[in-house]
């Protein structure tokens, strides 16, 4: 039993470590610095702190940049409540993943299925530049993992016992990059199982097409269209520091002033930009709301749909208990209607 603890506990110290110290993961520390550069450069530029010798001396500057940043998000009951999230979570996904389907998993039964069905394309593929099947590898991972997280997301809004769990993550009151991992552990679930489908087709795909000369195009071994969305300040989308694009530009990728405008209260921003990425998707779908320069937004839920917004045992157990009140309702009314 002991070793079994110290065993978990190693396995959970490093799953933690890793968030912050994984290139892979949105939260890494490289990605953090990025997120600052690009919000110091948008504060200086959108509240014009001129660096001119005439200006305020360079350590009161530095007092209006720390100001406009307003770091008590960090601090907030909404934060806290963040943190106390991902702590229990990881936890819960350490004793679930080993019985959760691997995109390995995924691949390899698509591919024996491909292979049933006709002959593997690779013998006739092989005189196409290896260059190129990576490049159109790396691109169509990046696309069809965007439209799945785009199309898993709106269901998560649409689908009324599915917006139960994802309430937890709009709970939110303050916005900051650790707000990413304010989930329920079953939306958790239904994202991880979303990846792996989605990987584990793309492969089984592309192997049976190319064989075995896959690979994607990285950066500190991430896909380099992921690389440079993070760099850009991917983490200031969960932040109150309100950067909009040009609106043709926002037509075609989700600046974080776009996604601020998903978690706003404001009835006309509801249901809107669901995007992760790209924006094209919500573009088709009718959900894009562009953002406007200095807007004031706040997040959370409505009183409506809001019940001890940051108490865990709501934020973990509310789900069960209004699905289970809910079905019991459409049961009293089946009955009433016979």
């Amino acid at each position: 039993m002991f070793d079994y603890l110290l065993s978990f506990a190693s396995d959970y110290w490093q799953d933690v470590n890793q968030l912050f110290s994984n290139s892979q993961q949105r939260l890494f520390w490289g990605y953090w610095c990025c997120a600052l550069v690009v919000a110091i450069g948008w504060i200086l530029k959108t509240n014009k702190i001129s660096m001119q010798a005439h200006q305020p001396s360079f350590g009161i500057k530095t007092k209006q940049i720390v100001s406009r940043l307003n770091l008590k998000h960090f601090i907030t009951p909404s934060a806290k409540a963040d943190y106390k999230l991902i702590v229990i979570n990881k936890a819960l996904f350490l004793f679930v993943s080993p019985y959760l389907i691997t995109k390995l998993a995924i691949a390899t039964a698509l591919f024996e299925s491909f292979h049933l069905l006709s002959t593997p394309l690779a013998p006739y593929t092989a005189n196409i530049p290896t260059g190129l099947i990576i490049g159109v590898f790396t691109v169509w991972v990046f696309i069809i993992d965007d439209l799945a997280r785009f199309y898993c997301h709106k269901l998560m809004h649409d689908i009324p016992w599915l917006w139960q769990f994802h309430k937890t993550h709009h709970s939110a009151t303050s916005l900051t990059p650790l707000t990413v991992l304010r989930t329920h552990p079953v939306e958790g679930i239904i994202f991880a199982i979303r990846s792996a489908l989605v990987q584990g087709f793309s492969l089984a795909v592309f192997f049976f097409c190319f064989g075995d000369r896959l690979d994607l195009y990285t950066v500190l071994n991430l896909n380099i269209l992921v690389f440079l969305f993070n760099i850009a300040g991917a983490n200031l989308r969960h932040s109150h520091i309100s950067i909009g694009y040009w609106k043709w530009l926002e037509k075609l990728i989700i600046s974080p002033a776009q996604h601020q405008i998903h978690h706003s209260t404001k009835v006309s921003h509801f249901n809107k930009n669901y995007g992760a990425m790209l924006a094209i998707w919500d573009h088709w779908a009718g959900t894009l709301h562009l953002s406007k320069k200095n807007q004031k937004l706040s997040f959370g839920l409505t009183e409506a749909q809001a019940s001890s917004e940051h108490q865990l045992s709501s934020l973990y157990f509310s789900p069960f208990i209004n699905i289970y009140r809910s079905l019991k309702k459409v049961a009293k009314n089946a009955v009433l209607s016979r």
